[in-house]
């Protein structure tokens, strides 16, 4: 029995490099890495990240979210339709193709393949998939808690990749204020791949393992199968601090998944208000998202130029500013013991000391600190800071 079930793992596994989703989401990983690249390169003359980054955090901070959902989705018998998962991983391909992750959100997939796969059935639109050997069969009920459920899933794990790399994965760029000035505005655009488990009806090991626990009642026996499944995040912030912004964010989505989670469970006295409880999801995420670009484009500019000083718009990783511990919106005040005002005066004052740089920096409250630093012959020439003008 061990053997079997290890062989449909394997071939639960072959079938997940077979799918086209894996080397679309690869592609534009890389992609989404060269035009950050190209877009910090054309506002501040350097990158602050390199152009793999997003690659490899694609599968690097997203694995344990992986790990825990396959137990869950897997080890709790999630039994899904198998044109549901199709429609699923369709929808998420369009999402990464779109190239606007705004809509790359698990709930938004999973809820428009539930109503696209409710729509075949509805309209006769097509019974039948040769292509993959798969047969519409309907959708049953018992479904609106399984799909519901990992929809919800896959919506907490997203609020809690949002809250802790949303702000780390936030890229500069120059954006014109309203006095014709350069203010800083911070873009996170990622994509976060998550290899899950699910069961399919068919196949040997629901034989095998007939005690296994499974909430949908019509399947009688299953397969397994990885899916590469993806969730896509863009959001801007320039009134707030990246810091600020992505904390509260992640805990509003977090809180939005385990809510749909728990509430799919309705669905297993009444199968419509499972069906009602995914709806509601997708709308209240909808909202967050809403609210937060509405947020963003009230006010003023979070960083944007002062006359006492050079506003800080971000830091090198591993520079000398960052192991000073400057920080994004500080401003520098002198530097040296020379006033600055604008770039070229940050560079010139410099040179003056290049070997040991003393800073004199007003932090984010308006409190004033001194910083200093060993300057090398390999460091940045302006310490690794980039400035707005």
């Amino acid at each position: 029995m061990f053997q079997e079930i290890m062989i449909e793992l394997l071939h639960g596994a072959g079938k997940f490099f077979m799918n086209p989703l894996l080397y679309i989401i690869l592609l534009f990983s890389v992609l989404l890495g060269y035009t950050r690249v190209k877009r910090e390169r054309r506002h501040f003359r350097v990158r602050v990240d390199e152009g793999l980054a997003e690659f490899r955090g694609l599968l690097k901070q997203s694995w344990l979210a992986a790990l825990v959902l396959s137990l869950i989705i897997a080890g709790a018998g999630l039994v899904v339709p198998k044109g549901w998962l199709v429609l699923f991983c369709g929808f998420m391909l369009a999402a990464v193709l779109l190239f606007r992750y705004q809509a790359g959100a698990p709930i938004y997939t999973a809820g428009l393949a539930a109503l696209a796969y409710w729509l075949l059935g509805r309209y006769d639109v097509a019974t039948d998939w040769p292509v993959i050997g798969w047969t519409y069969a309907g959708i049953t009920g018992e479904e609106a808690v399984t799909i519901t459920v990992i929809a919800g899933l896959l919506t907490a794990a997203e609020g809690l990749l949002i809250r802790k790399y949303g702000a780390r994965d936030a890229s500069p760029f120059l954006l014109e204020t309203a006095r014709g000035l350069q203010g800083a505005a911070y873009r996170t655009k990622r994509l976060w791949m998550l290899p899950l488990l699910f069961a399919i009806p068919g196949g040997p090991i629901g034989e095998m393992l007939p005690y296994w626990p499974q909430f949908t009642l019509g399947g009688t026996s299953y397969y397994l199968i990885f899916i590469p499944a993806v969730i896509g995040f863009e959001h801007t912030a320039k009134h707030i601090l990246p810091e600020q912004v992505y904390g509260g964010y992640g805990r509003a989505v977090f809180a939005t998944g385990l809510g749909v989670a728990a509430g799919a469970l309705l669905g297993l006295w009444e199968p419509l208000a499972g069906w009602a409880v995914l709806a509601i999801g997708l709308i209240v995420r909808m909202v967050i998202a809403i609210k937060a670009v509405v947020q963003e484009n009230k006010g003023n500019f979070a960083v944007s130029p002062r006359s006492d000083g050079v506003v800080v718009a971000a830091v090198l990783p591993e520079s000398p500013a960052d192991k000073m511990g400057i920080l994004p919106g500080e401003t520098i005040r002198k530097v040296n013991g020379i006033t600055v005002t604008d770039e070229r005066e940050l560079y010139e004052a410099i040179q003056v000391n290049a070997a040991h740089c003393r800073v004199e920096v007003l932090n984010r409250e308006g409190e004033l600190r001194l910083c200093q630093h060993v300057i090398f012959r390999h460091d940045h020439h302006r310490m690794g800071l980039l400035v707005v003008r």
